[in-house]
């Protein structure tokens, strides 16, 4: 980080002078790992937020940015938009937390189940984390069995990231009890179901992740399932609403056993629901899964006026449309600058990632150094995007401009030789360090 004043210096001073503070009452400085400092060029990047509307965020300095990450992708409508906060608004005026279950809990789990073909209950938590834990404790009571294997990212709790490198404080035992799989890959699935041949109560897994399923792959894993006597459960968090209305039945055809949304559910305001075939999650009767916010009106209210919105918008074309201008604009800014060998985009409209290499430093250097002149140029570049329906065509045009600048930085600074000395942040650090 090159220490002397420079042009960041007093763009972020307030961010900066808050982290001081944060490091004396927050650890990590923020509540969620995606979102701390550690993903920005710490000194060359925003901090703090202090507000958002449709498709922009505001730092604690006062600097507009058009904001991407969408706050990790649950905004699909846009912040502050009007119908979900008309919703949150009347249900506060009469109440949000009752001793009693209520009557818009029961209406959104009926809509569900109505909205999901594959669906016969519902059970609502505020985090994806929620869902999936509940999910896959659902699935041991109903098999008599403990062995999961799962294939993405599925949240904080022990059952899985105690599969990760961020695994501290999760017991051994626990740990041993849950075994990753690669997307894309039936005969290695298989294979594991083989080894632990009724042993496995689940297979939990993210039905796309930026990466689409290989034909027939969806199919074969149901199937695999089913031979094996083992609960198939989607991770919907990310892909529900986003790929399709209906999330990955309405794309591909295929019906879990259970299914778990959360992010675009409630456009921001926290819930999640877990939903499934009658025989799976009657067991939910038994199934310790409750909690004193379990009912929070006011997700149920929020995930009401999305549903509305979406049923009679067209959210997700404009939302493919916005993301297939990103997509290509940026791909073409590559190509023009021959950056092919070092910078990519993997992914499809609704959510893409960018991926950097051949720094000396796994990418992280070309990170930093793309983020630090985006967010200078009024974009809060994360390395990704999460278009949202109130994003715009001139929020395309603006970015893609910022971004142009932001490569000729790194073409220069490739040709050059000084990449580093072009950083005038901390470099960032990855969420799950190599082990």
């Amino acid at each position: 980080m090159t220490t002397a004043t420079n042009r960041f210096t007093e763009r972020y001073r307030q961010s900066l002078d808050l982290l001081t503070r944060a490091e004396a009452a927050i650890p990590s400085q923020a509540q969620t790992f995606s979102k701390s400092w550690t993903q920005y060029p710490r000194g060359a990047a925003p901090v703090f937020a202090t507000r958002a509307d449709k498709g922009f965020v505001w730092d604690a300095d006062g600097n507009r940015y058009i904001d991407w990450p969408m706050a990790l992708g649950p905004l699909l409508l846009g912040h502050n938009h009007p119908a979900v906060n008309e919703a949150v608004t009347k249900q506060m005026q009469n109440g949000i937390a009752f001793s009693l279950p209520t009557t818009i809990e029961l209406d959104l789990a009926e809509r569900l189940i109505d909205w999901f073909p594959y669906a016969e209950r519902a059970r609502f938590g505020k985090n994806g984390s929620d869902a999936t834990a509940g999910a896959v404790r659902a699935a041991r009571a109903v098999t008599g069995r403990d062995r999961v294997l799962c294939c993405g990212y599925h949240g904080w709790q022990d059952w899985f990231i105690g599969t990760t490198t961020r695994g501290a404080g999760v017991p051994d035992a626990v740990k041993a009890l849950t075994t990753p799989f690669s997307y894309n890959d039936l005969p290695a699935l298989k294979s594991l179901l083989e080894k632990h041949q009724g042993d496995v109560a689940a297979i939990i897994m993210e039905p796309m992740g930026i990466v689409p399923p290989e034909p027939g792959y969806l199919e074969g894993v149901r199937a695999l399932a089913t031979e094996h006597g083992a609960v198939l459960i989607f991770d919907e968090c990310w892909t529900g609403f986003r790929i399709d209305l209906k999330g990955a039945y309405g794309k591909f055809g295929v019906a879990p056993d259970m299914a778990c949304f959360g992010k675009a559910l409630g456009n921001g305001v926290p819930i999640s629901v877990i939903l499934g075939r009658a025989e799976v999650m009657d067991v939910f009767d038994e199934v310790f899964f409750s909690f004193t916010f379990g009912g929070d009106m006011l997700g149920i209210a929020a995930a009401g006026a999305v549903l509305d919105v979406m049923e009679s918008e067209p959210v997700l074309d404009r939302v493919s449309e916005i993301g297939t201008g990103l997509v290509d604009g940026f791909n073409a800014l590559v190509a023009e600058r021959r950056l092919q060998d070092h910078i990519s985009l993997t992914g499809y409209p609704a959510r893409h990632v960018m991926g950097f290499k051949g720094d000396g430093h796994d990418g992280l250097l070309l990170k930093s150094l793309f983020q630090q002149e985006g967010n200078a140029r009024g974009i809060l570049a994360a390395g990704w995007h999460a278009p949202s329906y109130a994003h715009t065509e001139e929020d395309v045009a603006v970015t893609l401009d910022a971004y142009a600048a932001a490569l000729d930085v790194i073409r220069a600074g490739l040709d050059n030789g000084d990449l580093a000395d072009r950083l005038h942040g901390d470099m960032v650090q990855a969420v799950f360090r190599k082990p």
